[in-house]
């Protein structure tokens, strides 16, 4: 047969059509689904929901309460158009609500269910606290119910008026901190050498890749600020319930012997201790219900009610033109460049800073920080970025969330005012550079390196080979100038000598009440006592907008980032389905074995990157 000569070309243009039409395809569905999105905006506001008379405000929190949606709103709403379950709720959403039904005639009670709360740090869970204190002073009765309780779960049902619980339920009050791997024998047997420098007695973030055990100087210091943070957990907890002070630690000593008082059974020991007022089932809670709130046959329950998200939407209205604070949020790990929600992306969060200083209507700024830090120049790109707009004569007020430590209090010191909650975690300041080496390791493996540079420096800091003496100096004197250039910060915005800043430096960690005593922050208070003092240091009277201000996928990126976001939330919730038993193996407390050493595929082998990073945590 003869050849075809012009097979090749064919089946070119045939590729370049497929690939032209396919194109074609997706820009057309991509525009289809906004005008679907568009279309179901417009119906929404035109079925904004109705609150009617004697109505329940169920509070079925989600997942972890957040600062911010992790990878922005718009993944969220995709979740919520899909059915899926989305596992965060926002703070402000609990907050704008529980306020909302303070003064809401046609909110009557709220039951507050909490089956679906995956947990908070203890400052977040204060703000929700205190917020349902006032529903409660409003003379409106809040009803807890789960059918477990954990630690932050029993925190936010030991606010309600009543407390019930499943007949088969428990209450386990263990207490704060635990225990963590250790890998430097680990590491050695692997031929790995992980290179430390820090400046910082207590900074111990880097113990973990290079000892066997805790150093006493961190025992010491997570036994004082742990310790701290437990009592304020407890003496709440017993001040909400009116139980004796003492009962709880009484309860968890005693916990042996009264469990078999009760016959095993772990909710009728919660209910002889008084950490609940009753054992429900939940048809027993919806006939309970039925009688604080208008019976309704037709809705889920048998009573009048209106979910969470409903009431949002009820509350929905356009936005007046007026003077505003702006509300900037910092929560995750901070990180070089950009970066979605979730992390703190040094240019990301400087243009959001940029864009409030420059934005006629925002006359404050509050910068929302629940961080334990990371790199340290992305800090100070965000820092700088908070002076100019303090010099530009706006009023920047912090708000320190579940944490502001480290990179996240390096931050916090370009502002007029520092609020904290009592239970944040914030100070350590200190800061380190890890430098791991893999040359031992290459050695075992039969593995050898080699090559030309034109100066000694261009090869430094490759893992593997061994590690340059200069590297280390360099590397060291970048440190101690990062060091004193934190402190320097310090001791200016605090009116402090720096020697007074050496005293509470050095890595240690201070709950938001301890660092209140070292005058590291300026007043105990939430988020909205922040926004408050914004307002009043811009004297905006009452009368005033808060606008939260956020980065957001643009064009294709958005609605890629929605189908692909989703898509990989489906994987890992199969994968964790299937596999999460090997993990809890290797690490119960599930922080991850993981987590521990992200650092090493965040860009940080870099020999000049220098962090300030806290490691502690709560839960």
């Amino acid at each position: 047969m003869p050849s075809d000569r012009f097979g090749p070309v064919r089946r070119l243009l045939g590729f370049l059509w497929r690939l032209i039409d396919g194109t074609r395809r997706v820009v057309v569905n991509l525009i289809f689904l906004g005008l679907v999105a568009l279309l179901l905006v417009a119906w929404l506001a035109e079925t904004k929901p109705k609150v009617a008379e004697d109505t329940a405000l169920v509070l079925s929190i989600k997942g972890r309460i957040v600062e911010q949606y992790t990878g922005g709103a718009t993944e969220a709403a995709l979740s919520d158009l899909l059915g899926e379950r989305l596992r965060q709720t926002q703070l402000r959403d609990v907050l704008d609500a529980i306020e909302a039904a303070v003064d809401d005639p046609k909110i009557t009670s709220v039951l507050l269910l909490l089956d679906d709360f995956d947990g908070a740090g203890l400052a977040t869970l204060h703000e929700v606290a205190s917020a349902l204190g006032r529903l409660r002073e409003s003379g409106k009765p809040v009803i807890a119910w789960g059918s477990s309780f954990d630690q932050p779960q029993y925190f936010l049902a030991a606010q309600a008026d009543e407390v019930y619980m499943h007949p088969l339920g428990s209450v386990l009050l263990r207490g704060l901190g635990g225990y963590r791997n250790y890998y430097r024998d680990a590491l050695d047997r692997l031929g790995v050498t992980v290179n430390v420098f820090r400046v910082g007695q207590f900074k111990s973030f880097a113990e973990p890749f290079t000892s066997t055990g805790p150093s006493k100087e961190a025992l010491e210091d997570e036994s004082r600020w742990m310790n701290d943070a437990w009592s304020l957990y407890v003496d709440e907890v017993e001040q909400a319930r009116h139980l004796a002070p003492g009962s709880v630690a009484q309860l968890i000593d005693s916990l042996t012997q009264r469990l078999k008082a009760a016959n095993g059974d772990a909710a009728q020991l919660a209910v002889d201790a008084k950490l609940v007022d009753g054992l429900k089932t939940p048809d027993e809670m919806r006939d309970l219900m039925r009688g604080r709130a208008a019976a309704a046959e037709a809705e889920e329950g048998g009573f009048r009610q209106i979910s969470l998200a409903d009431y949002l939407l009820s509350l929905a209205s356009e936005p007046t033109r007026r003077a505003a604070v702006g509300v900037v949020v910092a929560e995750g790990d901070i990180v070089d460049g950009e970066a979605p929600q979730g992390f703190v992306g040094g240019r990301t969060v400087s243009e959001l800073i940029r864009r409030a200083r420059e934005d006629e209507h925002i006359k404050a700024l509050v910068m929302r920080i629940d961080s334990p830090g990371g790199v340290t120049f992305a800090s100070e790109m965000i820092r700088r970025e908070l002076e100019v707009t303090r010099t530009a004569g706006k009023p920047v007020v912090v708000s320190m969330g579940d944490a502001a430590a480290s990179g996240g209090y390096w931050v916090a010191t370009a502002s007029d005012e520092i609020l904290a909650d009592p239970g944040t975690i914030t100070g350590s300041i200190g800061v380190f550079a890890l430098l791991p080496n893999v040359d031992k390791a290459w050695e075992k493996l039969g593995i050898h390196t080699g090559g030309v540079t034109t100066t000694w420096l261009a090869g430094a800091g490759d893992p593997r080979r061994p590690l340059d003496k200069r590297v280390g100096e360099l590397l060291q004197s970048s440190i101690d100038n990062n060091y004193h250039r934190f402190v320097g910060l310090v001791a200016q915005s605090r009116n402090l000598t720096e020697g007074q800043v050496e005293g509470i430096a050095q890595g240690r960690v201070w709950t938001g009440r301890q660092a209140r005593e070292r005058g590291l922050v300026d007043t105990l208070g939430g988020l909205e006592d922040a926004i408050e003092r914004a307002a009043e240091r811009a004297k905006l009277g009452d009368q005033y907008n808060v606008l939260y201000l956020e980065r957001q996928p643009r064009g294709l990126e958005r609605y890629l980032s929605l189908f692909m976001g989703h898509l990989a939330e489906r994987v890992r919730s199969e994968v964790g389905a299937q596999f999460g038993w090997l993990g809890r193996a290797i690490d119960p407390t599930g922080r991850g074995v993981t987590n521990e050493f992200a650092w090493i595929g965040k860009g940080e082998l870099n020999p000049f990157t220098v962090f300030s990073h806290c490691l502690c945590r709560l839960w």
